[in-house]
């Protein structure tokens, strides 16, 4: 039996470990020193198991006792937890009250991944920090988003809350974003399918970049009191921008497509997981970025691993690389 980490030790309780988020996570703390107490119902791979200070918590993440048992020690609670789209209305908020009251019980900083969704269908360009841009209930999305983060706000002093909010995940391990459901997923036919136009800009958070930017914030943690909300940047592309991105790291000319958003309306009454797709199409729509001065003022200038770079890394952890001269000449053959 593992003994239990020692109060004085940094150590981060993270749910929902297994996860796309939770696995750079875990990764990232790890790197850092952190004792890691990694919550997930499924075995963690082997190269992130043994990584250096990192303990599987073994339970369900609405098993409180569990998680306050398993995770005593720990001065910050991530919830990097995110149920299918097609079960957000379920589980998304009986989740967060079980993290929120784990946080509580371990007098922990509560930390959670943001997204836009707050802002609405008519999400304005510009979304600044601590709330000074409005948000907008007028999707089933936003309007849970809204409420989870109001609880949190709501449980202040005597709960200590970060939302640390960015665009559309891209690279690290996993699959089931933008990036590799839709615009990279016909690569190995010579084209990138894009959900927008070529010319909207879009937020992007290259995951391994915004895991660092968790990691600088919890080494702060003691210094947080209330809610508050920062935003991370990351790149903000539009498609033409990170079409010549994955031309450049392919080597080669891709053709533009278009996603089927008619064929993905048509079937969005009979077919759930379109629907929760068809919700988002404003995303693709509306031009945004965020805005990350407060940011800033926590942690300096945030890590950006440049474009090229950070496209080719999410290329090889999907598994995708581009088809070699002699390839091509076996192709054509």
């Amino acid at each position: 039996m593992q003994p239990r980490p020692s109060p004085h030790h940094k150590t981060v309780l993270i749910l929902g470990a297994a996860g796309r988020l939770g696995l750079c996570l875990v990764q990232a703390f790890s790197k850092a020193g952190w004792q890691v107490l990694a919550q997930a119902r499924k075995p963690l791979a082997q190269e992130i198991a043994s990584l250096p200070g990192v303990k599987l918590l073994h339970c369900d993440a609405l098993d409180r006792s569990a998680l306050i048992r398993g995770g005593q020690g720990a001065q910050v609670l991530i919830n990097a937890l995110n149920p299918p789209y097609t079960e957000w209305a379920q589980k998304l908020l009986p989740l967060a009250e079980v993290a929120q009251d784990t946080a509580l019980a371990l007098d922990a900083l509560l930390m959670l991944p943001g997204n836009v969704y707050n802002f609405g269908q008519q999400l304005p360009e510009l979304l600044r920090e601590q709330g000074r841009t409005p948000e907008q209930a007028n999707t089933p999305k936003a309007a849970l988003r809204i409420e989870q983060e109001a609880r949190m706000a709501a449980a202040a002093p005597r709960l200590r809350s970060v939302v640390l909010r960015a665009g559309d995940f891209f690279g690290g391990p996993g699959r089931g974003s933008w990036f590799d459901l839709s615009l990279a997923s016909q690569l190995h036919k010579g084209k990138v399918l894009h959900p927008g136009p070529m010319n909207v800009a879009h937020a992007w958070a290259y995951l391994p970049d915004l895991a660092e930017c968790f990691v600088r914030l919890a080494e702060r943690h003691a210094e947080f009191k209330g809610h508050t909300r920062l935003h991370f940047s990351g790149h903000t592309l539009q498609g033409q921008q990170l079409h010549q991105a994955l031309e450049n790291v392919w080597g080669q000319p891709l053709k533009a497509s278009t996603l089927p958003w008619g064929l993905i309306r048509l079937g969005a009454p009979f077919v759930p997981s379109w629907r929760a797709i068809a919700e988002m199409r404003y995303l693709w729509q509306r031009p945004h970025r965020l805005d990350e001065q407060e940011l800033r003022q926590w942690i300096g200038e945030p890590p950006h691993t440049p474009l090229l770079q950070a496209v080719q890394e999410s290329l090889l952890a999907l598994g995708l690389q581009a088809p070699t001269t002699d390839a091509k000449k076996e192709a054509l053959a």
